[in-house]
């Protein structure tokens, strides 16, 4: 018989970085988690990626016990490493705070696939320069996608 399902918690925890501290201890202690496997857990699995900022949902059982995958990070936090930004604009449709290629956003894109929801590389890469274009950060050379 599967287990069922209490919870789900979503997180963005930096790779390799995972304590008891807030905002990890809180949401998994509100839901009986033993925190400090989960901690030893999510470390072990990004280690490979220190300091990247990664989304995390955790599925808590009834029982107490818990699994959880690890997803790609964000697309503004690849626009902004890809870019060399400290932070998108705080205008961005008057300020504009760096620029970006076709080919660097087919590379998030590509990065981000099992993450969206969305059929085609082109379809993902008009997504990620969407972000791009709501942080402040222009989008040129290259071609466009074709969109239908």
């Amino acid at each position: 018989m599967a287990k069922e399902v209490a919870a789900l918690i979503k997180l963005q925890i930096k790779g390799g970085q995972a304590n008891p501290a807030p905002p990890v201890g809180p949401a998994l202690g509100a839901k009986g988690v033993n925190i400090m496997e989960f901690c030893k857990q999510y470390n072990a699995r990004t280690q490979d990626k220190p300091g990247k900022v990664l989304p995390c949902v955790i599925t808590v059982y009834s029982d107490k016990s818990f699994d959880f995958v690890i997803k790609t990070p964000p697309a503004a936090v690849q626009i902004i490493d890809t870019v060399k930004l400290k932070k998108g604009s705080s205008e961005p449709n008057k300020s504009k705070v760096g620029t970006m290629t076709w080919d660097q956003v087919r590379a998030i894109a590509e990065d981000k696939m099992p993450d969206m929801n969305c059929f085609t590389v082109d379809s993902a890469m008009t997504m990620v320069a969407g972000t791009a274009r709501s942080m402040g950060v222009t989008v040129k050379g290259g071609e466009a996608p074709a969109t239908k």
